[in-house]
């Protein structure tokens, strides 16, 4: 189930529901949500079993403040719970060994190509130019700061708009602007080292011409 099956009208109702303490209802409400959240924190964490422990936190951090909720975007609050829980855990990984960009198996082993890029409809050598692609892309991000990667994270590959993002982040829209302005330069400039990666669009010599990232929303 994705978000967009839940019409506002009924999302309304279960939102109301659960308030009132109704678990299914707030089952529900994971169902529709828990797929945009994952991927957020993976973007943001790049890790599968750390976005997997921050959607969930996320999930118990929102049920529990359910009550505060007082309408607006729903994904917007949902949005502010996970990554508020995404930097709790990049704070603790401030006090562990790093981990590595690629995701490991059940050995342990890194994948040559996560699992979220697999796309039965793409020819090997596609799914291996995708994958390459994807890790510069996702190195990029995790060259930033937390602050200009959240907003590019919920801006450019969520879609949300300036002023749902201002509210998942918690700070006023204009600093939402200038935030995603210099997060967008230090991307075109760090996938600038991954030229052969890049479709000749993006392959920029002298100004650049657009926004690479936009291009890589799931």
């Amino acid at each position: 189930m994705s978000a967009g099956i839940i019409n506002r009208m009924d999302e309304a109702a279960l939102i109301t529901d659960a308030q009132h303490g109704d678990l299914d209802a707030f089952n529900r409400l994971v169902l529709a949500y828990q797929d945009v959240l994952f991927n957020t924190a993976l973007r943001i964490l790049g890790d599968g079993d750390q976005a997997a422990d921050a959607t969930q936190e996320a999930f118990i951090a929102a049920f529990r403040s359910l009550g505060s909720y007082r309408g607006g975007s729903f994904k917007a609050w949902l949005m502010r719970t996970v990554t508020n829980a995404c930097y709790d855990e990049l704070r603790r990984q401030k006090r562990r060994p790093t981990t590595p960009l690629e995701p490991a198996n059940n050995d342990d082993e890194e994948m040559e190509s996560p699992r979220w890029l697999a796309d039965s409809s793409m020819a090997p050598e596609q799914k291996f130019e995708a994958a390459e692609l994807e890790h510069a892309i996702q190195h990029c991000l995790e060259a930033l700061p937390p602050d200009f990667r959240t907003v590019v994270v919920l801006a450019d590959i969520q879609g949300m708009d300036y002023s749902e993002v201002a509210s998942s982040a918690r700070v006023p829209l204009g600093t939402i602007k200038s935030r995603l302005a210099r997060a967008r330069l230090r991307l075109r400039e760090c996938l600038q080292e991954f030229r052969e990666l890049l479709p000749a669009a993006f392959r920029l010599e002298d100004e650049p011409r657009s926004e690479l990232i936009e291009e890589s929303r799931p």
